[in-house]
């Protein structure tokens, strides 16, 4: 499997009693697909994933799998701080057919770069489909370091692409310049894909897609095409959205600007809470430059 364009990490909608509003997911599904995504990522780090239990957390993976329907791939989130919980719920995954996996650095326990390679490996030794490794030292706490990651490409085969979403630059094109040639690299963070792309990452798993989908595909698409002129004007009109979507902790502010379109409901599950009074003002602003 080629991981390759856009990949959005689709928020969990929920209804006012806090369940998984399916229709409203099934939606945004939808929208995506219509608009040119290579692929959903359900139960990451947008999808509020922290706050789902085991039983939601595989039928909202299910039901993703049903609705996309083999249209566009599926890159399920399954990773956890325990790697048997891990195991059991990329297993699970594998089971209902998912295209990949993207397994998070174990978060609050801080493992050492071995530890991080025996987590890793033992969740890729447990299936057959392809995993992606989610670098996020911010929301985690733990780097995984370059020599770690290569040799964990080095010894697992299905490991074969990562996200990065370290914001480290220098590590990224590290990585790049180092792994194999048919390693994929994407981007954790919108704001800096293009840079990625141009140095030879294959593409982004986006925030920003969920509500614009069409822009985030074409620049990319320029991007990967070696058309760096297109691409930087369509990078240049989204910044915008790049900066006030995490004005607050993701995935508030983009739930809030979803929900102004009519596309879910501005609820979260605590801790995650609603978009402070002064900052709506600034998101309304910037939407409304923007025609959203």
């Amino acid at each position: 499997m080629e991981f390759k364009g856009v990949y959005t990490a689709i928020i969990t909608p929920f209804n006012e009693d806090e369940s998984i509003d399916y229709n409203a997911l099934a939606k945004l599904i939808e929208f995506n697909i219509a608009n040119g995504v290579a692929g959903i990522v359900p139960c990451g780090t947008t999808g509020e994933s922290p706050t789902l239990d085991y039983e939601e957390h595989n039928e909202l993976i299910k039901f993703v799998i049903k609705q996309v329907a083999g249209r566009v791939s599926v890159i399920a989130g399954t990773g956890s701080n325990c790697t048997k919980e891990a195991i059991r719920m990329s297993q699970h995954a594998e089971k209902d057919e998912v295209d990949a996996l993207l397994l998070v650095n174990p978060y609050y326990n801080k493992p050492t770069q071995e530890g991080l390679y025996l987590h890793f490996k033992a969740i890729a030794d447990s299936v057959s489909i392809p995993c992606v490794i989610y670098n996020i030292k911010g929301r985690t706490g733990v780097n995984v370091e370059t020599p770690t990651l290569l040799r964990l490409i080095n010894d697992c085969k299905n490991i074969t692409a990562v996200k990065e979403a370290s914001g480290d630059l220098d590590q990224i094109k590290s990585v790049i310049d180092q792994a194999p040639k048919d390693f994929c690299v994407l981007s954790g963070d919108d704001n800096i894909a293009l840079q990625v792309v141009k140095m030879g990452g294959k593409g982004i798993v986006s925030v920003a897609s969920n509500v614009i989908p069409k822009q985030m595909n074409e620049m990319i698409s320029f991007a990967l095409a070696g058309n760096f002129d297109e691409a930087e004007k369509l990078n240049k009109n989204m910044e915008k959205l790049f900066a006030i979507q995490f004005i607050e902790t993701n995935p508030i502010p983009m739930k809030y600007i979803l929900a102004k379109k009519g596309m879910c409901n501005e609820i979260y599950r605590l801790p995650m809470c609603a978009l402070s009074s002064e900052h709506k003002v600034e998101v309304d602003k910037v939407i409304n430059e923007m025609g959203l």
